[in-house]
């Protein structure tokens, strides 16, 4: 068997020889790889920014009371033998707010599996300037929590999510918001509630989803200037959100939590259900298109060192009448692929 160094050095020769093909060799091998690997990367990049566009806005588990019918009629209670028909059942009269919203906040503090717990106050609220007022909803959040946990310091276009707890009296209004009642950053907004109590606020800054019929009635403020603002107690409370360390345990836990406090809930599977079939078959086909494109670009690779091969079928046999055997010319045109290969991937 011929030594090593004398392998190396006759690949390399026949590498330099007919370097214009090797080139085109090289090209071939740097165009396949490079368009598995960016093809790949932007269906990677685009699952995740679709996944952090929603999960990143969504709660695991979301805490709430919705109003609804009464279950069980005062009639069904009643032990009585008669037949009786309940005709056009109205929703009971309750509030929304959470009943023990304290002893729900602290048992899910103390809960290991739970990362995070942002309270929220929201209401049907009216926006005021002059004779101008239309219809919308805002919500008030505890504002580093949301900052942290579901990042909507980046939907702000205008302003700072912070100036929320630094300024008394304060609002972010959607951008549609702002445009309808063309207003700025630093304007007074009259915002009435529903009984009728009104208070102007200040806006420091404007915040855009990028969903229109979000941007038109949303807005946010402190919960502690929306609990002011509501004249209620400050542990009123109408949603409770809850991150976990494993957001796979959120279905059941979301069970777990509506049977322990009597309330509703709703976890990130049920809330996002057609958006996780979107998720899986977005994988789906990215799995599918990298499969495809690595055995094009195999297929690709192989041809071009194939014919590199019987280009050189002259200068095989002159090695093997030189005494080199089978599988040294094999050692020789792998190092040869080998060279290529590596080249070709340190570029890309």
């Amino acid at each position: 068997m011929i030594g090593s160094g004398a392998i190396s050095s006759i690949a390399i020769a026949l590498m330099k020889a007919k370097w214009r093909q090797t080139m085109v060799a090289a090209m071939g091998v740097m165009f396949g790889i490079t368009m598995f690997v960016t093809l790949l990367s932007f269906m990677t990049g685009l699952n995740k920014m679709l996944d952090g566009l929603i999960l990143n806005r969504t709660p695991h588990i979301r805490i709430y009371n919705e109003m609804k019918a009464t279950i069980k009629q005062p009639i069904i209670r009643a032990r009585v033998t008669e037949t009786h028909f309940i005709h056009s059942i109205r929703p009971k009269s309750s509030f929304t707010n959470l009943r023990n919203s304290g002893a729900i906040l602290r048992n899910l503090d103390n809960d290991k599996r739970v990362l995070a717990v942002t309270p929220r106050v929201s209401s049907q609220v009216f926006y005021s300037i002059g004779r101008t007022n239309f219809g919308g909803s805002l919500q008030g959040v505890d504002v580093l929590k949301e900052d942290k946990y579901f990042h909507l310091n980046d939907y702000i276009t205008r302003g700072n999510l912070r100036d929320l707890v630094s300024v008394p009296n304060s609002i972010i209004i959607g951008k549609g918001i702002a445009d309808l009642l063309l207003v700025d950053v630093g304007d007074q907004l009259d915002v009435k509630m529903p009984d009728g109590r009104v208070r102007s606020m200040k806006i420091v800054g404007f915040f855009q989803s990028g969903i229109k019929d979000i941007d038109k009635v949303l807005s946010y403020t402190s919960y502690k200037s929306l609990q002011t603002l509501m004249d209620v107690p400050s542990d009123h409370f109408t949603e409770i959100y809850v991150n976990l360390h494993d957001r796979s345990i959120a279905p059941a836990m979301a069970l777990e939590l509506a049977d322990m406090f009597d309330t509703d809930t709703e976890d990130i599977v049920r809330a996002n259900a057609q958006f996780e079939t979107g998720t899986k078959i977005r994988s789906i086909i990215s799995y599918s298109v990298g499969i495809t494109l690595l055995i094009v670009a195999g297929f690709g690779i192989y041809n071009i060192l194939n014919m590199l091969i019987y280009e050189k079928m002259d200068t095989i046999a002159i090695l093997k009448a030189m005494g080199y055997s089978g599988s040294d010319v094999k050692r020789i045109f792998s190092i040869i692929s080998v060279s290529i290969g590596l080249v070709e991937v340190l570029q890309v």
